[in-house]
């Protein structure tokens, strides 16, 4: 396979080019399950043209997306794409959305780019090679808990969930500085790779939403782990645990494993 620098290049300007086509164009939304599962016609344009894109660069690399069931995952490489992470933020003209792709070699991350729609910034990184933000090498801060804001969610799909995420957040809310809820968990975990955020929780997230911003937060220094300190897979729902420190990962996982003991979900 040619290098991954030189792959890495080709994915920043297909993702580039993505992002101007669907920045300002016109989406009809429809709903995938329920009112708050939606997609846009421009999530499927995205799809369609990442997929085209990168199989032209990396041939006979599978595919495994959110969107339309694409899941070709028995290949030596595999791409994880999101073509809209943030749909809903998307479709109401939020900033905080983008384009999250991530290539696996032999099931592990080894390249992840994502790309703010709006604002045009683009976050990278290649495995071994630090992590990267508009060009310019990124780590993570080291604020310690007290002054660090966390990055959460409600677990919106899975609604019956979200009384033990209401306890985590509130325990960890009251010994850290403060918590936002973004809505993209692809830009979530690449404001704590550039130092914005220092701390990330969710209940449920897919592959997708987190392949390639657990890369570039493992590379800026961060730690991006499941349940239990599990290694993190890219192949079905995980519940994901971030941040800046190991000290601080330390003791967001103590709080975490005291109200969730096992991952409550098989799908």
């Amino acid at each position: 396979m040619q290098e991954l620098t030189s792959l890495l290049d080709k994915v920043i300007q297909i993702v580039g080019e993505v992002a101007s086509i669907i920045k300002d164009a016109p989406f009809s939304t429809e709903e995938k399950t329920e009112a708050t599962n939606i997609v846009t016609t421009n999530d499927l344009l995205s799809q369609k043209y990442l997929m085209e894109k990168l199989s032209v660069i990396l041939p006979g690399s599978g595919f495994y997306c959110e969107e339309e069931g694409v899941c070709d995952c028995d290949k030596e490489y595999v791409w994880i794409i999101d073509p809209i992470d943030g749909t809903t933020n998307y479709s109401r003209g939020i900033a905080d959305c983008g384009i999250s792709v991530a290539l696996l070699h032999n099931k592990k991350a080894v390249l992840g780019v994502v790309r703010s729609i709006f604002n045009n910034d683009v976050y990278y990184a290649i495995r071994g090679k630090g992590a990267y933000y508009n060009g310019k090498p990124i780590c993570v801060s080291q604020n310690p808990f007290n002054r660090s804001i966390l990055c959460t969610a409600m677990s919106l799909y899975k609604k019956e969930h979200a009384k033990v995420c209401d306890n985590i957040i509130y325990e960890t809310y009251m010994q850290c500085n403060d918590v936002r809820r973004f809505g993209s968990c692809a830009m979530e975990l690449c404001y704590i790779a550039t130092g914005r955020c220092e701390l990330y929780f969710e209940i449920r997230v897919f592959p997708w939403d987190y392949a390639a911003g657990y890369l570039i937060l493992s590379e800026a220094g961060g730690i991006v782990r499941g349940l239990g300190d599990e290694e993190l897979t890219f192949d079905r729902p995980s519940v994901v645990v971030g941040a800046n420190t190991k000290e601080n990962y330390g003791k967001l996982t103590q709080i975490i494993n005291k109200h969730l003991k096992n991952t409550p979900y098989q799908e």
